[in-house]
């Protein structure tokens, strides 16, 4: 295969939004998981509806309305041009909100489901031993709670590492910028340059299966643990 002109950025451009992305939805979608898991609001239901949203909705509906928002004249966008002087659409730092926002179903979900599946037991048991809330939470809980960790991390990395749509509205096409691998896999199919879109579509599809191999295999390994 000829490899002379294949770009090796979009990767490494992808696989730093994907691991910056995962990293903002662990710290964004565990306390959202957490009150999922255990409040009686009756906003619940419509919490539950909008993490959800992404998994239902075109890729390019949700694209389209964050490159409103994120663009100069958007609620986010606006602001942030007037303080940085330059809106967020057709960025990176765009890519990593869209990222985030288009990923949170793929992280809150599974350390929703393992929240529930610990229970409050752990938590008041460490309580009744004068731990404190947080020192519980992450020296209890979050042990118990590896799986979905796990689950929800591979998950998060891997679906940014195959979003097109909402990239495509969000950040464009800009070679070391924006430009993904689903946006190079396009572009190199659209210039009839099969030989790369091949080498990149197969490793995509390789490093995919592997990464969820290994997080049924770890899964299996790891007991789950039930209040």
């Amino acid at each position: 295969m000829d490899v002379a002109n294949f770009d090796f950025t979009a990767i490494g451009l992808t696989l730093k939004l994907a691991g910056i992305t995962v990293i903002l939805l662990l710290i964004v979608g565990t306390p959202v998981a957490w009150w999922l898991a255990h409040t009686r609001s009756r906003a619940r239901v419509f919490v539950e509806a909008v993490v959800a949203l992404p998994l239902v909705l075109p890729p390019t509906v949700l694209g389209f309305y964050l490159l409103i928002a994120l663009g100069p004249n958007g609620w986010i966008g606006g602001p942030a041009k007037a303080v940085t002087g330059s809106a967020l659409s057709f960025t990176f730092t765009g890519l990593v909100i869209a990222s985030t926002l288009y990923s949170l179903p793929f992280v809150v979900q599974p350390l929703h489901s393992s929240f529930e599946a610990v229970g409050k037991l752990p938590l008041e048991t460490a309580g009744s031993l004068r731990a404190s809330k947080w020192d519980a939470f992450f020296t209890v809980i979050s042990p118990l709670a590896l799986r979905g960790y796990i689950t929800a991390t591979v998950l998060g990395f891997a679906h940014t590492l195959g979003e097109f749509g909402v990239v495509l509205m969000v950040g464009g096409s800009i070679p070391g910028k924006t430009k993904v691998i689903s946006i190079e896999i396009y572009d190199r199919v659209e210039s009839l340059e099969y030989t790369q879109a091949h080498l990149l579509s197969g490793g995509l599809l390789v490093f995919s299966f592997l990464v969820l191999l290994t997080v049924y295999t770890i899964n299996r390994r790891l007991p789950l643990h039930v209040a």
